[in-house]
């Protein structure tokens, strides 16, 4: 929770420029590599391009605005993944029974994964941002730290929703 707060003071003004960033980089990026690895690869690629287009994108705002730009983009994703995986997951232990076997539930170990997982994204991008000591690198290493790791949960749930 510190962490949008903070987020929030250091994207406010750059959301009241135009920010050029296109969604369709990603995807395109991902449409060129079936593996997860690959299409990881391609996390930061739109907000990337967007610092490159937008003037002054490669100042401290330009940066926040950008990376915040794709990390919504990916937070969608991510979001869309885990209700198709929830909703697999509610599927495969009806299907198994699980209650009446005493196996364990799939809906309720994605969710308690989601949530461990949301706690670990948020301490390991406070680390990385207590690394600027409160400078104006703190904004953009938190944005990117917060973008990468919600891009790599977003496509792990994609291919969990998938395979379950």
């Amino acid at each position: 929770m510190r962490w949008m707060i903070a987020l929030l003071a250091l994207t406010g003004s750059a959301m009241a420029q135009d920010v050029p960033f296109d969604p369709a980089v990603p995807e395109q990026c991902e449409a060129n590599g079936p593996e997860l690895a690959e299409r990881e690869a391609c996390i930061g690629q739109g907000a990337n391009l967007c610092m490159d287009r937008m003037e002054g994108g490669h100042s401290t705002m330009g940066m926040n605005g950008c990376l915040d730009a794709e990390l919504q983009y990916w937070d969608g994703r991510l979001n869309a993944h885990y209700r198709e995986a929830m909703a697999r997951a509610k599927a495969f232990d009806a299907d198994m029974a699980t209650a009446q076997n005493g196996l364990l539930s799939s809906e309720e170990t994605l969710r308690e994964m989601q949530w461990a997982w949301i706690t670990y994204r948020d301490a390991k991008c406070d680390f990385v941002r207590s690394q600027w000591s409160g400078g104006t690198g703190q904004g953009p290493a938190m944005l990117s730290c917060l973008m990468v790791e919600t891009g790599r949960q977003a496509l792990w749930l994609q291919v969990q929703a998938v395979n379950m």
